[in-house]
């Protein structure tokens, strides 16, 4: 089967059967599309059916070669699984598929079923300290439009703690700027309310008045967010910007952190895990008692700053 077809009929059935968000279904279209292609150098065209063996050693060619971290290999694995499973379900019975051949008493889905996910070690998420937060967005160029509306963008990411993939998902409809308050799609397509404070409020609203109708021209879009073309904004066109923006302020950062910065500070000013779990949209109430970890480092670090003669601190 043409490899393009086959990606479009398993993007589908992820989509269709398996009932998988948008943004995990293109993770694993990707993940099979880098399989194909490796599988086709590696065969060089000779049309010799998929081992078990491949597919151990893509994986470590991911690992070793890629260089993918631990969480990014386990998708690797899931996106396999699923893969083989719709090559079998949907007999598509390729050289690809081995046809589920025995092997060892086991078809080569079964086989990879059992593969074991690689565990990953939960590393503290990096947080910014307020002030260096506040630096980077007000060093951006607010008298032209596109600053205008980066301003809008990190503002409201920030104060709300969006991910990058909800907040380009924004539609006019789904903010009450008036009101502070903002519906969003998270992961699962589940969605919920994430409130913003007044400040931000306003550079919203500037960007909606001044900023929006300009890029649209005379487009119609739902899109909240344009570019300049007046089309809806692509994640990775929000994390260039930033990453300009953040180099500009001096301040060593990634977009995502952010995010963790404004789940530490809320927990800091007092707010319960079950709230900021509510506003992060966290499915499992562990994934946000991280944040409880980062709070105690961040008091620790100021302690040693601030008392450096403490006797505690120096022979901790």
């Amino acid at each position: 089967m043409d490899k393009k077809l086959l990606l479009k009929q398993y993007y589908s059935h992820l989509i269709a059967q398996e009932r998988r968000a948008l943004l995990t279904a293109e993770t694993y279209r990707f993940e099979i599309r880098r399989f194909l292609d490796w599988l086709e150098e590696k065969k060089s065209g000779a049309g010799t059916r998929t081992e078990f063996s491949d597919v151990s050693e893509y994986l470590d060619f991911r690992k070793t070669v890629d260089r993918i971290d631990s969480r990014s290999l386990a998708k690797a694995v899931s996106a396999l699984k699923s893969f083989f499973r719709f090559l079998r379900d949907g007999r598509i019975m390729s050289n690809i598929s081995g046809d589920g051949a025995s092997m060892g008493g086991a078809s080569i889905v079964d086989r990879i079923s059992l593969l074991e996910s690689p565990r990953s070690r939960r590393r503290l998420p990096a947080v910014l300290k307020n002030s260096d937060a506040e630096r980077a967005l007000e060093q951006i160029d607010t008298q032209t439009p596109l600053g205008l509306r980066n301003r809008a963008i990190y503002e409201l990411i920030y104060s709300a703690g969006l991910r990058v993939s909800e907040l380009v998902a924004l539609n006019v409809q789904d903010l009450l700027i008036k009101e502070g308050i903002a519906r969003v799609t998270g992961k699962g397509s589940k969605e919920r309310l994430v409130i913003f404070d007044p400040e931000t409020a306003l550079w919203l609203k500037r960007y909606l008045e001044e900023v929006r109708p300009l890029f649209l021209r005379h487009r119609r879009s739902p899109a909240f967010f344009v570019s300049r073309s007046g089309r809806r904004l692509s994640r990775k066109g929000i994390w260039k910007n930033y990453r300009a923006i953040a180099f500009n302020a001096g301040v060593d950062t990634k977009l995502h952190t952010l995010r963790h910065t404004f789940a530490t500070e809320m927990l800091s000013g007092g707010a319960d895990l079950r709230s900021v779990q509510e506003l992060l949209g966290h499915a499992d109430l562990a994934t946000t008692q991280i944040y409880t970890h980062i709070d105690s480092s961040y008091l620790r670090e100021n302690h040693r700053q601030f008392l450096p003669e403490l006797k505690a601190w120096r022979e901790a």
